[in-house]
């Protein structure tokens, strides 16, 4: 069974070149030769599971020491942080293409289906309750690991909305994505209490006004199920 945010399948960022196909099903025995794709590998698993990642046994069933994990990575949140930030690109480009819309309401459509899948996603939801400030920094730090390339993904967004002439952005696409992203963390997390609090429906709408949707009606009427 593929698990992207527990549904998804994978595929590749297409704004970028840098959407890691990762594999999400664990070899059977020490490889000959473990390698950095391995190591994303076993980490996505354990964090699509559910799971708290734990290198030691990364390192156990790659035959690979600690060392050499925390020599290709730097540390075990930026490794996580990479899964996490990955994951995230995926589940944008996913929506990207399932949303029919164009221009702010096509925007709108597409934040609202990631949100929502966020708020109910089991991996986020353990990463968060279990590892609970260090998570947060994770997450929404802007010198961490995923807010970056998160901030990235959604100008991605932004600009090619842009370029087709369907969307006028009010300000400048990385100013709009991120602030866009900081709504998120804002209603969807819940910094005091380490959990995920999961407000969709009134960031749908802030976000609405922030992209130029100023009808809260047309702004309720972009509500779709969630695939």
């Amino acid at each position: 069974m593929i698990r992207q945010f527990d549904t998804f399948q994978l595929e590749r960022f297409k704004y970028y070149g840098f959407g890691v196909g990762v594999a999400t099903h664990a070899k059977r025995g020490r490889p000959a030769t473990a390698s950095r794709a391995d190591v994303l590998r076993v980490v996505t698993d354990q964090y699509l599971d559910g799971r708290r990642v734990d290198l030691t046994v990364v390192a156990r069933e790659l035959g690979l020491s600690r060392a050499t994990i925390y020599r290709w990575f730097g540390s075990r949140e930026a490794l996580l942080g990479d899964v996490v930030a990955t994951q995230l690109e995926l589940l944008v480009a996913r929506k990207r293409r399932q949303v029919k819309r164009r221009g702010a309401e096509g925007l709108l459509e597409v934040l609202d289906r990631v949100n929502r899948t966020l708020t109910r996603s089991r991996a986020v939801r353990y990463l968060i309750e279990h590892e609970g400030q260090s998570a947060m920094r994770m997450l929404t730090s802007s010198a961490g690991p995923v807010e970056p390339r998160a901030v990235a993904c959604i100008e991605a967004l932004i600009i090619d909305e842009a370029s087709t002439g369907a969307f006028d952005p009010p300000f400048d696409p990385a100013t709009l994505a991120y602030a866009l992203v900081r709504l998120r963390h804002a209603f969807l997390y819940d910094d005091s209490a380490f959990s995920v609090r999961g407000d969709h429906e009134r960031l749908r709408e802030v976000q609405a006004a922030l992209l130029g949707i100023r009808s809260p009606r047309s702004a309720r009427a972009l509500r779709a199920p969630v695939t």
